[in-house]
């Protein structure tokens, strides 16, 4: 991939690079804020019974609120955060009153309602992800309530021993207005919803633009946090020291991605500056390459695809460098294997680079047995015999999330293609056991980073996705892995690419 966003003299399909332009990212709201203010107005509490003389519930609350207004007529949420002592002087009806205005439902005990107030302060406070059970969109027996919001869209509810929390956010670079939003506003917001009484997290941070950050899991253990590659990345090598960039990505159709208004090859080759790029499903035909090719930006003049000849239109994988090899290979050299375009490996000086695209179990796991017992297995043996000359690194769309920490609902796939036993039996046999380290995890514990989301369930909205792609590396090599990283900011296809800087 990397193609030059001008018109070219090439066929139909070459052409339609021309429309590409601009970032093919998320687009970052950084200065969007939650200045939520608490200015108490006993008409708003009241307006819905407006047309009517006030009940004595109404009078009661209106009395409530009349009592926080004497500390201050505009108490603003800066100053409460200032002295939780004051918080904590306030009666039952004060801390109702002001949760009620804050729109958390008014339930529980005192102490349930100070701790809503102060984890909804702190949140506001830090902008930082805050631990709340999250539902799943996969569970069809979620509870559904109706939640009051504010203008800002923010909603909390108290259970007995946890504070749930739910913020709608809009993706406006603006700040979020006192006023209650229209319906038109109303549309254009994304929600996280939660699951009464489940043991799922997700942390919801201030920018919703960056779903990535919230802790996404159905059972997450101690300790584990979100990945946020703005702050868990390396800085960069000093000059001087040697090094390779290396890019994968599962394209989920090539030609689909190209033509997808907002995306720029040319802008993602500027800004992440690498070496070599892998694509796999890249779902070309062999007469579709040369027009391609012809498209390479300036610079990356060296590239080497498969495509499937068995299914036309399907799978497919692709090495673009503008390090010349020393040698090209394509499959593994097994017919059986090798008539779905699932491999190519590239010899450079120093290391092998194979970029794969690994067998999908199927729907029904009808192809989990080939998976298993012959493609894993003969990829490995084809892996341990190039390890004899060089170094090997393996990149691609594995189809495996490995461990637990890997999947966002990982009870609810125990027979899915991915995260079935026998497929994380064989990932762990044919590659981690036989000397190859995933780069990710050994530099990233504890930590959880998708690099796929459902479309079904628009799940890269909620972060709830899995870690199918890697780069595994010979023992040999891992020392010299600066970083291994996910780029889930880049948009295009329903995985992100991956990346790793080695040291040469």
């Amino acid at each position: 991939m990397v193609f030059l966003a001008r018109p070219l003299k090439c066929t139909s399909s070459c052409l339609s690079l021309a429309r590409i332009a601009g970032f093919g990212f998320a687009l970052t709201c950084r200065n969007l804020s939650l200045k939520m203010k608490a200015r108490v107005k006993t008409d708003r509490l009241i307006s819905s019974s407006s047309s009517s003389p006030p009940s004595n519930k109404h009078k009661k609350l209106k009395q409530s609120t009349a009592d926080v207004v004497m500390k201050d007529e505009v108490l603003e949420m800066k100053n409460v955060k200032e002295s939780s002592i004051e918080l904590e002087g306030m009666t039952f009806h004060q801390l109702r009153t002001m949760s009620r205005n804050y729109g958390i439902p008014a339930k529980g005990s005192k102490h349930d309602l100070l701790l809503a107030l102060k984890g909804f302060m702190d949140n506001e406070k830090d902008g930082s992800q805050n631990n709340v059970p999250d539902g799943s969109f996969e569970d069809q027996q979620n509870k559904r309530r109706k939640k009051p919001t504010l203008g800002n869209g923010a909603t909390i509810d108290v259970a007995a021993e946890t504070v749930i929390t739910e913020q709608k956010l809009s993706f406006q670079a603006k700040e979020v207005s006192d006023t209650k939003p229209s319906r038109a506003q109303k549309k254009g917001t994304k929600t996280v919803k939660q699951d009464e009484g489940s043991g799922a997290v997700t942390s919801v941070s201030g920018n919703q633009s960056e779903p990535w950050t919230m802790l996404a899991h159905k059972k997450p253990e101690p300790g584990w946090i979100p990945y946020n590659p703005r702050t868990m990345r390396p800085p960069p090598l000093a000059d001087g020291i040697k090094s390779v960039k290396l890019i994968s990505w599962n394209v989920n159709g090539l030609r689909a991605l190209l033509k997808l208004e907002g995306f720029s090859a040319l802008q993602l080759a500027k800004r992440e500056n690498f070496d070599v790029l892998c694509l796999q499903e890249t779902k070309l035909q062999e007469k579709d390459v040369e027009d391609i090719k012809r498209c390479l930006i300036e610079g990356y003049d060296n590239s080497f695809w498969t495509c499937s000849v068995s299914k036309l239109g399907y799978s497919g994988t692709a090495i673009i460098s503008r390090i010349k090899p020393v040698s090209v290979r394509y499959g593994l050299g097994i017919q059986d294997h090798d008539s779905e375009g699932r491999l190519v490996t590239v010899e450079f000086d120093t290391f092998y680079l194979l970029n794969g695209y690994v067998p999908n179990s199927g729907d029904g796991l009808k192809r989990l047995s080939y998976r298993v017992t012959e493609w894993d297995l003969s990829l490995a043996n084809y892996m341990k015999e190039l390890e004899k000359s060089k170094p090997v690194i393996l990149t691609g769309d594995l189809n495996c999330a490995h461990q637990e920490i890997d999947i966002y609902n990982p009870a609810g796939n125990r027979r899915s293609a991915g995260f079935t036993i026998e497929e994380r039996q064989s990932f762990e046999t044919n590659f981690l056991s036989k000397g190859y380290v995933d780069t990710f995890r050994r530099q990233h514990p504890g930590v959880v980073g998708y690099t796929y989301w459902g479309y079904r369930h628009n799940g890269r909205v909620t972060n709830k996705g899995w870690r199918l792609d890697y780069f595994l590396a010979s023992e040999s090599l891992a020392d010299k892995v600066h970083d291994s990283y996910i780029l889930p900011d880049v948009l295009g296809s329903d995985h992100c690419p991956i990346g790793l800087i080695l040291k040469l």
